[in-house]
């Protein structure tokens, strides 16, 4: 089926891509103690990025230390992490596809130890670097509450994710950034009326529970434009103990309000929720695709476990970018693979988060008819790294 709208172009923001398959923000942790990208990052990406004007979102990258609270993960503050990524998006933009980077804040999600370790490593008090959310919602598995966000504070966090989007487009080289406001991370902790128990102008209301990610969003495009700008939302979701009652008006709104404020926005990104359930991301299609002006398409990545048979259906049928995760862990050349119905090499979850670790990460085959051997990419891109 090479003949689907899977493999046509798209224009998104400012970029056109040549395909609508999408790699999805994974975190890998191979990344160093100071969250700079290993160069086998760049090798990995590089990889990804075998069919010319494909999309790839990086690893979820924390945007300041205190928004951070795990190991191994990657920042976007210091000289060298964005050095690092530099030489990522040099491997990717050589092989001719796109790269934007994931801005993250974890809020309660955050390992608490962490952030103190990390603030005395910068020789700062234990509890600079606090543990917050928008309220003292307890997470499952935690052992202690987190800290309410003060108003100042998030007035400061909105400045970090501007500075952040600064650093990845104007002196890292993404072609652009996607605002984490899913998965039960800081921002999606103050939209969802589950973690959000607020009675200030942050909580309470569908528009005050939705202020701080359209500040964000505001801030973003200010900064580096509406058309480098993107978020991902995952409204169906109970991970980290999510899920609203009824998510649809909330999300319904920060579409709407997105789509208002900033009508060249590159692109929404939604996490599906179970069919079988009824979850549906029609509502937020609806409201992203309706009365565009004659040739602009409105640029929709879902994300969800999807098969090629469902990758089909959803460019097809909906226009889609759909995304993928687990199956591009091991599958370098994904978009071949399913243009030409080429089985898929299994994934293999006990390496996804292996710190620090090629195996897994750089070293799955490309499929046998691909005339560059899978030694040659790796060699190539290795190549590539080495002069950046």
């Amino acid at each position: 089926m090479s003949s689907s709208k899977l493999f046509s172009p798209i224009k998104l923001g400012n970029v056109v891509l040549k395909n609508r398959v999408a790699m999805a923000p994974m975190t890998r942790l191979r990344h160093d103690k100071n969250h700079v990208p290993l160069d086998i990052v760049a090798e990995h990406f590089a990889q990804r990025s075998v069919a010319p004007g494909t999309l790839l979102i990086n690893d979820a990258t924390v945007i300041a230390p205190k928004a951070g609270g795990y190991d191994n993960v990657p920042g976007i503050w210091s000289e060298d992490q964005i050095r690092g990524w530099k030489k990522v998006t040099d491997a990717v933009h050589a092989k001719g596809s796109f790269i934007y980077a994931q801005l993250w804040a974890l809020g309660r999600a955050a390992r608490s130890y962490v952030l103190a370790k990390e603030a005395q490593e910068a020789g700062l008090p234990a509890d600079a670097y606090p543990y917050v959310s928008a309220s003292n919602v307890r997470m499952t598995g935690k052992d202690e509450d987190p800290r309410p966000l003060e108003v100042a504070e998030i007035e400061e966090y909105v400045a970090l994710h501007a500075q952040a989007a600064y650093n990845a487009v104007k002196l890292a080289g993404f072609d652009g950034v996607e605002i984490h406001g899913a998965n039960g991370y800081l921002l999606d902790q103050f939209i969802q009326d589950v973690t959000n128990k607020r009675t200030d102008a942050y909580g309470g209301s569908i528009e005050n529970r939705s202020r701080f990610s359209l500040e964000v969003v505001d801030a973003v495009v200010a900064r580096i434009g509406a058309e480098k700008t993107a978020i991902r939302f995952s409204p169906w979701t109970n991970f980290q103990d999510m899920r609203m009652a009824d998510p649809i008006p909330t999300f319904s709104y920060l579409t709407q309000e997105i789509r208002r404020r900033h009508p060249h926005f590159a692109y929404v990104h939604f996490i599906e929720g179970d069919a079988s359930k009824g979850d549906s991301l029609d509502f937020a299609r609806k409201i992203w695709h309706a009365d565009r002006p004659a040739g602009e398409e409105g640029v929709f990545l879902s994300c969800g476990d999807h098969t090629r048979e469902s990758a089909f259906e959803h460019a097809d049928k909906y226009g889609d970018v759909v995304v993928f995760g687990r199956p591009f862990t091991s599958n370098p050349d994904l978009v071949r693979r399913l243009r030409e119905n080429i089985p898929l090499a299994p994934f293999d979850p006990s390496v996804f988060y292996a710190k620090m670790d090629p195996k897994g990460y750089i070293d799955y085959p490309f499929a046998p008819e691909l005339k560059v051997s899978a030694a040659e990419i790796v060699e190539s891109a290795a190549a590539e790294v080495a002069h950046l």
